[in-house]
């Protein structure tokens, strides 16, 4: 094993398990709220809250504020609308309240460092790192970015993601193909998928990895060492998507993060 490899991957990984135990991250989450024209309340929460197509409307009470953005709300507030997959969020005590629109709704998620499910996490453990599941493979674009509607963890609910293509690659001398999404870097790609291991050693929804840019002639790196896990299996306050039905490798993907304790 190149100790240089495995030290890298062991600082990476460091990383994101930080990232994933952040005070405000997902592990923070104490409900996951689905909002409509009726005004509700929700533990965790101030004020009641609504939906309406001119965006969400919170009613605070007497004694009741958010602040957003380093502004103090009292009284009622509309937010603008939300688009899909973005959110707002706003500062409630120790906790932040997250605004945000997924499959079309838009919802509430209360954050506080003190969940019990943030306080017992302990890690999520992992296959070895090995060199021999970083794989090249090449970048196929389409003609134009094709809309794919993909299912989520949460039911009924779906998305609907812009793939600019396919990356093509091989395991064991078996040829193997995975749509792939945009990345949140500039030129990245970040591909969904299941594979033998899925349910029985690894999640079973879904993993998720991301891609550098691919180079000029298309080729690109998939490191499946850097293979993770999404919120969804941490959390039943996720609405994760999951993996397009062509994402299912029919080989076991032994590289990456395990099911977590």
């Amino acid at each position: 094993m190149n100790t240089e490899f495995r030290q890298e991957w062991d600082e990476w990984h460091a990383a994101h398990e930080q990232r994933r135990a952040a005070p405000h991250g997902f592990l923070a989450i104490t409900g996951l709220h689905w909002l409509d024209a009726t005004p509700q309340r929700f533990d965790g929460a101030p004020g009641s809250w609504s939906s309406s197509p001119e965006g969400v409307t919170v009613a605070l009470g007497e004694g009741e504020q958010l602040i957003v953005d380093g502004t103090a709300l009292t009284g009622t507030h509309r937010f603008p609308p939300i688009e899909e997959r973005a959110d707002i969020t706003a500062d409630y005590g120790d906790a932040k309240i997250e605004i945000a629109r997924r499959g079309g709704f838009d919802v509430v998620r209360p954050r506080h460092p003190s969940n019990p499910v943030l306080a017992a996490y302990t890690g999520t453990p992992a296959y070895p790192a090995d060199e021999k599941w970083v794989v090249s493979g090449r970048f196929v674009p389409y003609d134009e970015p094709v809309p794919t509607t993909v299912g989520s963890v949460s039911e009924g609910l779906e998305h609907v993601y812009e793939s600019p293509g396919r990356v093509d690659f091989e395991i064991g001398g078996q040829r193997l193909s995975l749509i792939a999404f945009n990345g949140a870097a500039p030129g990245s790609l970040y591909v969904l998928f299941t594979d033998g291991t899925s349910g029985l050693t690894t999640y079973a929804a879904n993993r998720s990895l991301n891609i550098a840019p691919p180079d000029g002639d298309g080729a690109v790196v998939l490191d499946f060492n850097r293979s993770t896990n999404l919120p969804c299996a941490y959390t039943e306050f996720a609405t994760c998507p999951l993996p397009p039905a062509g994402n299912r490798l029919p080989v076991a993907v032994e590289a990456g993060e395990l099911q977590p304790r």
